[in-house]
């Protein structure tokens, strides 16, 4: 198996755990926790900046002892826009569940840029379709650059059962900006209905990197470098959610040269 992919777990608790020092890079992290009514899921950000995002459920969000009140509504992914809450360095945090709940936590580093706590609704989020034909799919931005932040970029895609995503192959693995930033980033993935499948190729240009991997439910996979094109099997829908961050705030990627023909189409 890859050592990109992280299998996904089965029943509630801490159920993907991804470090800077697990993924062998410097900034992204991505874990997920389920919870039944009740449970509690929390958390320290200490040096880090962290966007929790109500994957499914709702539950009571405290951060350093403010209330934030119940947040959540949807209970599935492919239904509607997520709440999400912005945490910054050296908060407490917690989650009451209310209902079943699907909570990934994101971080980056925090540089002390001195952001308030902030809850991001729905309404605040916006939404885009990107691609044609079969390479069409839906994107909410939960914390892209025009949002305050120190180092995450944050964002969920719908990929229609059939399509590709990610899609031509681009990079952001160069920090040689305005042409490039370096973003390390995971793909976390459900699939509707859940015993679907998919694929992601993680490769570079020399091929010193080339893992073709399948995704199923619950699945995540990190690139450190590289092209990293997914695709859903026919009659399969995919969600994925995307944790990126790299020394610059700013998403400016590189389309492999041999495929950027299929941006004329």
């Amino acid at each position: 198996m890859s050592k990109l992919l992280l299998k996904a777990q089965k029943g509630k608790g801490h159920v993907a755990h991804v470090t800077p020092e697990s993924a062998g890079w410097t900034y992204v992290g991505f874990d997920l926790h389920r919870a039944a009514p009740s449970e509690t899921v929390s958390g320290r950000s200490e040096d880090k900046e962290v966007c929790l995002v109500f994957v499914t459920g709702k539950g009571t969000v405290t951060v350093n002892g403010q209330d934030l009140g119940l947040l959540g509504k949807r209970m599935s992914p492919f239904e509607g826009k997520p709440w999400s809450v912005y945490v910054p360095q050296s908060c407490d945090w917690s989650v009451v569940a209310e209902t079943d709940l699907e909570l990934a936590v994101c971080s980056a580093p925090g540089l002390g840029g001195g952001l308030p706590v902030r809850v991001i609704s729905p309404d605040d989020l916006g939404q885009e379709t990107r691609g044609k034909g079969t390479n069409t799919r839906y994107v909410t931005n939960i914390l892209p650059e025009n949002e305050p932040a120190d180092s995450l970029l944050v964002v969920e895609v719908i990929t229609p059962g059939g399509h590709t995503s990610s899609y031509p192959p681009h990079k952001h693995d160069q920090d040689n900006l305005p042409a490039e930033s370096y973003l390390e980033e995971t793909y976390y993935h459900r699939f509707n209905p859940p015993q679907g499948f998919g694929f992601q190729r993680v490769y570079t240009d020399d091929r010193s990197l080339d893992e073709a991997m399948a995704i199923e439910d619950g699945d995540v996979v990190m690139v450190p470098k590289g092209y990293h094109p997914c695709a859903a099997c026919h009659g399969y829908d995919l969600y994925y959610l995307n944790v990126m961050a790299g020394p610059k705030r700013t998403w400016k990627f590189h389309n492999a040269v041999e495929h950027e023909w299929l941006t004329k189409l």
